[in-house]
């Protein structure tokens, strides 16, 4: 899960002095476009949200950026949604059946389900979406795997036949960290999953109003009038339960200087806040009829530095291991986040704090020792060739965790080409194999959820599963292999030896190394807004109604 933070100039407005309030709503609907094109909804009936990046893309299957699985959650719909407790629990499927063999899973889907477009939902709008989603995305590729067919019975029914009984099918189709899996029309899930859907026509609670739709200024999203809620009133639990649209409109706003939308919270311009520095949590701790809220258990963010497997010098494992040596988690944690009350050192690739969490490959950390680095980069056949970053200019973690590395590597005198780009051209240029001479890449930082990480199978960039992987392309038949055993694993014993193992494997290979993880409360009006469904990962805007 990226956490983007793309970059614009039309919305930012930095307030200087005591950061006085005056003309900053004329100012906000002046630099944000909102004017007199937006629908007649009255103000009592629209959330206004600050999020931690601009939405410019709206295909969820096509990228791992929270920002697109943010927008992808509001207007399409999930077979199962995981709950707070990462349990599986139905959402568009009525009822379902597994076979005493674990083979054979037959699902029907609940009456009434249509997009926004007023059409229905059928099983090949269904099949399709899975399709898709299992050729993109690491956890769909893996569950595919094991799949033998998958064929409709009629337009409500669909059955998914495997060849061994694998173990996470419910839990892979509710995942709902990164490129989830998603329902959309037949005709959009046909589109290559390397290309991305420019329709955004689903079955969720909301729809997206795509002609008022401003990349780097704003996203607008109204109810959708054909969507059906899950019966029964379910209480809501992270993406599981009974989903009602709290407004009649959202508005995802992009203010890309954090202080500028402090300074709305405050002043009641905007009603929630995703993502806020967390410099500024002591004024928000004492600001009239602003709160903040923990989005769950588990640290939200794990900060990763990823190389790429396929060009000298981390092709060579012991290149990749001699990075190790570079890496003071304290020093990106005190860039990044300041204060230790919401970082953690976390020397593991699976979640601290998680069930499964253990010290597996943690010994690689021991040796702090740029220099070191240097001479056993040497060693592995490093030549003082430059080695290309990505170096994202506009992200409020990557850019500081990668000016850390940079920093790191030159002074163990490595010869860093240091490539500086916003985040969106992070995200297209890192997707590129050619080597970096020709427009490719060494290095690049990124992040990833907390609740995603905490399980090997749900946790895509613990992979290592060659040219179907994600960018780097690490490639090891034994990690995929032990995440095949976690996923048949019968006792939590076994899956937590299998997990220990599988860690300790992957940082062998150095899948990507791991800088720490830590959390960001939201903030939110609480004069103004309320059930706000707490969630680590992916913001749930949903369920917020107006007081």
């Amino acid at each position: 899960m990226d956490r983007v933070h793309a970059a614009t100039t039309g919305a930012t407005m930095r307030l200087s002095g005591t950061r006085t309030i005056g003309g900053l709503a004329a100012a906000l609907a002046l630099g944000l476009g909102l004017g007199a094109t937006t629908p007649a909804i009255a103000q009592d009936k629209v959330l206004k949200a600050v999020m931690h990046a601009d939405v410019r893309v709206i295909d969820p299957i096509w990228t791992t950026q929270t920002i697109a699985n943010i927008h992808g959650m509001l207007v399409y719909d999930t077979l199962f949604g995981n709950d707070a407790n990462m349990e599986p629990k139905p959402q568009m499927v009525g009822k379902y059946d597994i076979s005493a063999d674990r083979l054979t899973y037959t699902f029907t889907l609940r009456d009434g389900l249509k997009f926004s477009d007023g059409t229905p939902v059928t099983t090949k709008d269904v099949i399709a979406s899975l399709r898709r989603w299992g050729k993109k995305d690491g956890v769909g590729i893996r569950l595919f795997s094991f799949v033998e067919t998958l064929t409709a019975s009629d337009d409500k029914t669909f059955v998914m036949k495997l060849t061994k009984p694998y173990g996470m099918v419910l839990d892979s189709l509710g995942k709902t960290n990164s490129s989830v899996a998603v329902i959309m029309r037949e005709v959009e899930a046909m589109t290559d999953p390397q290309q991305q859907v420019k329709e955004s026509i689903g079955s969720g609670p909301y729809m997206m109003v795509k002609d008022l739709w401003v990349p780097g200024s704003k996203a607008i999203y109204v109810k959708n009038p054909h969507y059906v809620p899950r019966p029964g009133n379910e209480p809501p639990s992270s993406f599981a339960g009974t989903k009602i649209a709290g407004v009649d409109r959202i508005e995802l706003l992009w203010i890309a200087d954090s202080q500028t939308a402090m300074s709305a919270l405050i002043a009641g311009e905007i009603d929630f806040f995703e993502n806020p520095g967390t410099d500024f949590l002591p004024m928000l701790e004492k600001a009239r009829n602003v709160k903040l809220l923990k989005t769950g258990d588990l640290d939200s963010t794990h900060g990763m530095i990823r190389l790429n497997h396929l060009h000298p010098p981390f092709d060579n494992p012991k290149a990749r291991q001699a990075m190790y040596h570079l890496i003071n988690q304290e020093d990106f944690l005190r860039a990044i986040v300041g204060d230790p009350k919401y970082y953690r050192v976390c020397h593991g690739l699976i979640t601290c704090g998680a069930p499964l969490a253990s010290d597996g490959g943690s010994h690689f950390f021991k040796d702090y020792n740029p220099k070191k680095a240097l001479q056993l980069l040497k060693e592995a056949g490093y030549k003082g060739e430059p080695i290309t970053v990505l170096q994202a200019t506009d992200h409020n973690t990557i850019t500081p965790a990668t000016q850390v590395l940079v920093q790191a590597m030159r002074d163990a005198g490595i010869n860093v080409d240091a490539q500086a780009m916003d985040w969106g051209t992070v995200v297209s240029r890192r997707a590129k194999k050619e080597p970096p001479a020709q427009g490719g890449w060494n290095i690049f930082v990124t992040t990833t959820g907390g609740v995603g990480s905490a399980n090997p199978v749900l946790h895509t960039w613990i992979g290592a599963a060659c040219d179907k992987g994600l960018f780097g392309w690490p490639c090891d038949a034994k990690i995929e292999e032990l995440r095949n055993d976690f996923a048949f694993a019968q006792t939590d014993a076994d899956k937590k030896r299998i997990a220990r193992d599988l860690q300790t494997r992957a940082m062998e290979q150095v899948v990507y190394i791991p800088f720490g993880q830590w959390t960001t409360p939201l903030a939110y009006r609480s004069d103004r807004i309320e059930g706000i469904v707490p969630n680590t990962g992916l913001a749930v805007l949903w369920g917020i109604k107006r007081k």
